[in-house]
């Protein structure tokens, strides 16, 4: 990052209780959930000073399970999709195309149920 009043680089530090040395990206990824995590930032330069605070609201962790990092991928590839369509017509015609799906693999999977039953 570069300082807002002047452009120079910034030092960038993560606090209170961590080293001087933990970078920003090992502190987040080291967090638990409502951990605080303070930032300070500094330009030796200008003197410019900012304190930020994060919180770490909730964590959401998909590592070693494959079907749902690419059912994660999908949902995003698909929600940008449907967010690039404009006309209100053709969301209408998705959602119930969507639903009839839905509709037609809940069936096919009772139909299953019974088979095996």
């Amino acid at each position: 990052m570069d300082c807002p009043a002047c452009g120079s680089s910034v030092t960038i530090e993560v606090g209170p209780e961590r080293p001087l040395s933990t970078s920003l990206r090992d502190a987040v990824l080291g967090a638990d959930e409502e951990e605080r995590i303070e930032v300070t930032q500094d330009c030796w330069n200008y003197g410019w000073h900012e304190t930020r605070e994060l919180c770490v609201a909730s964590i959401d962790t998909t590592a070693g399970d494959a079907a749902v990092i690419e059912r994660a991928a999908l949902v995003d590839e698909i929600t940008d999709e449907v967010a690039a369509i404009d006309s209100v017509e053709t969301l209408e015609e998705t959602l119930a195309a969507i639903r009839r799906q839905r509709g037609t693999d809940s069936a096919m999977s009772d139909t299953d149920d019974d088979a095996t039953e």
